[in-house]
């Protein structure tokens, strides 16, 4: 049978009940069309929605999990900065409880609570995670072709990689941004607290020229954030975390097993206990994660014996590790102030683990909960379900794109939303620029601190307006910013130069891709 099976016309005879198919008519289809109004409604659907099947492809690799895992990562940043955002309007400091432990200051509220806490504050241990994630799947070929002795597959790997890489991580954040810049020009300066406003259209490029270029530059020193969208300081540890992995393959192909073990291990503990490389750390974790499980799947020779006599302890070592991560990733995150973490309950004898060289004490702690939780994922298999869900496996896809949009629309239609049911600051005019929105449709702070009434329904307009514009990053900048590279490197080898074993990923590949971010 043709590829596609049943899918394809001419296998379209009879139903796989044996029941006879009736054709349509294409006269009587092509004398009523679809309505106007109908037609157009039905194409910005298209345009809106990711209908093209890649989203719910029966593509289920092994590490599937993985793309579900950093969605709902990715959806734990959405809803950390809807939090802090809506209540660093609260009179009552709750941004300062919200990222302090169970508690703290002798207030006790459940969104603190211990595990609990992860998912109104997740969106440091959901960096994490992405750093983890990233280091893992970045480095999953190379290290096949490094275990099956092709060094130079693996060349031809990591070059199409390191060319790649730049391209693919900062194209979508070129367009968002200059889209995000250009939209106060277009709708009549509208004002947002997070951004310096310029008086011109081509004074408004300039200074979001210059600021993009300096924040692309690998070796830049300083500053990383971005003023038109802050939540991208993560974005360049990505790109450097990515060079390391890659050179860590090229460094070690002619290793030994043994010797392999030894440089990964070393690496992290000179990352995280020798210089404050917490995030180069967090790559090794995953990277040193993907050579286990090739090895183990390979029944390889290389494999800790000490890990194989564990086996029969899998599942409790599994939850218990799991477990852990998941206190570990709740974290106190306000400030990188060792005596604050100290006055938090339960946070002070953990306090003194913090090694010398870690500057802000928080990210210690994550690098072991992001390691403990993606790798107890695998093994629980209630959890590695959930993440291969088609909900999870849509936001893996998005992850990128939902990360990018989501600080815009904070700052643009979510601040005026939320000052309409009653969230507002006096601070940073706040009250006078958005003195129109005030109270408009006010609404009591009823409920639990972050499940207020006033906070949710305000998402009636936030969440889809995000997911929306986060679906069209995705099919029309994102998606395309991978094929681009792949195809730019093509032209670059020439014709019949081009890597053999790096093809241009299908669309329906895309959530595989280990870009994704807070």
């Amino acid at each position: 049978m043709a590829s596609g099976g049943l899918l394809n016309p001419e296998n379209l005879g009879a139903s796989s009940s044996g029941l006879p198919y009736h054709e349509p008519n294409r006269t009587t289809l092509e004398k009523n069309p679809a309505p106007p109004a109908k037609s157009i409604v039905w194409k910005i659907w298209d345009i809106c929605t990711l209908n093209d099947g890649a989203s719910t492809a029966a593509v289920r690799r092994d590490t599937a999990y993985l793309d579900g895992l950093r969605g709902f990562a990715a959806f734990l940043v959405y809803i950390h900065h809807n939090e802090l955002w809506a209540h660093a309007a609260s009179p009552h400091g709750d941004n300062e409880y919200f990222e302090n432990a169970y508690g703290f200051k002798g207030k006790h509220f459940f969104a603190t609570l211990p595990f609990v806490r992860n998912f109104f504050t997740g969106g440091h241990i959901a960096v994490a995670i992405f750093y983890v994630i990233s280091g893992y799947v970045l480095c999953a070929k190379p290290l096949g072709l490094i275990i099956d002795k092709k060094p130079l597959a693996l060349l031809d790997n990591l070059a199409s990689s390191v060319f790649r890489r730049w391209f693919r991580l900062y194209i979508p954040i070129f367009a968002t941004t200059f889209a995000y810049a250009m939209s106060w020009h277009i709708f009549g300066h509208y004002w947002v607290s997070n951004s310096k406003q310029h008086a011109s259209v081509w004074e408004e490029i300039w200074e979001w020229y210059v600021e993009l270029k300096n924040f692309t530059f690998l070796f830049k020193e300083g500053s990383i954030w971005v003023s038109m969208n802050t939540h991208l300081w993560s974005i360049p540890f990505e790109m450097r975390g990515s060079m390391i992995c890659f050179m860590t393959m090229l460094a070690t192909y002619r290793a030994t097993h043994f010797a392999r073990h030894v440089c990964m291990i070393a690496l992290a503990w000179y990352f995280l206990y020798i210089v404050d490389g917490y995030y180069c750390c967090m790559f090794m974790v995953g990277v040193y994660f993907c050579y286990l499980d090739l090895l183990a799947k390979r029944n390889d020779a290389g494999f800790p014996s000490i890990l194989r006599k564990l086996q029969p302890y899998k599942m409790p070592l599994a939850y218990g590790f799991f477990a852990l991560g998941m206190f570990l990733a709740g974290v106190p995150s306000q400030k990188n102030d060792l005596m604050l973490l100290r006055s938090n309950p339960y946070w002070y004898y953990l306090s003194f683990l913090k090694p010398q060289a870690v500057f802000d004490p928080k990210w210690f702690f994550l690098v072991f909960a992001a390691g403990m939780i993606v790798g107890t994922v695998p093994h629980i298999p209630i959890l590695k379900s959930a993440f291969e869900t088609r909900f999870c496996q849509y936001l893996g896809r998005i992850s990128y794109s939902l990360y990018l949009v989501h600080g815009p629309v904070l700052a643009s239609i979510g601040d005026r939303v939320y000052a309409m049911t009653g969230w507002y600051r006096v601070v940073e005019d706040h009250d006078k620029m958005l003195e129109w929105w005030i109270n408009r449709f006010q609404l009591p702070k009823t409920g639990p601190m972050g499940l207020e009434i006033n906070f949710l329904a305000p998402q009636i307009i936030i969440f889809p307006v995000t997911f929306i514009l986060a679906n069209l990053v995705t099919k029309y900048i994102d998606e395309p910013a991978v094929r681009w590279p792949a195809k730019l490197y093509k032209w670059v080898c020439g014709p019949g130069n081009e890597s053999e074993h790096q093809p241009a990923p299908a669309p329906a590949q895309r959530a595989s891709d280990p870009q994704r971010r807070d």
